[in-house]
């Protein structure tokens, strides 16, 4: 299953690329279609990230020790908070704050570290683009 995913996920990808590398679309939230970011702001990155399953904001910190969810590698990093449209944090959980909707709390759609201040990565499988 997952080999019929990849060349699929390779096209998405590169309809979503400007020329700069850089999205050429606005990265909306699943749930509620609210604009997270706008377009030419974050770059294309690849990096493993687990990120919990999605979820309400307040289910999202509740257990760090078994937590449900994906590995994932492809992601949007942008290099400062304000660049986004519509994004809340979590609070801590451990060195990571979660990233999500600002509109419907849902979440997590990003990950960011507390040891780099310029990177807050954005995962494409859990945003759509518009």
């Amino acid at each position: 299953m997952d080999n019929n995913q990849e060349p699929e996920e390779a096209t998405d990808r590169s309809e979503l690329l400007s020329g700069d590398g850089k999205n050429s679309k606005s990265v909306m939230c699943q749930r509620c279609g609210s604009k997270v970011l706008s377009p030419g702001i974050a770059t294309f990155a690849e990096k493993e990230l687990f990120l919990p399953s999605m979820r309400k904001k307040s289910g999202l910190s509740a257990t760090e020790s078994s937590v449900d969810g994906d590995t994932l590698t492809d992601h949007w990093l942008v290099g400062d908070m304000f660049d986004f449209e519509n994004v809340g944090f979590t609070n801590d959980v451990g060195r990571i704050k979660y990233l999500i909707c600002a509109d419907c709390e849902i979440g997590p759609i990003g990950w960011h570290c507390l040891d780099d201040k310029s990177t807050y990565y954005i995962a494409l499988k859990r945003v759509t683009h518009a």
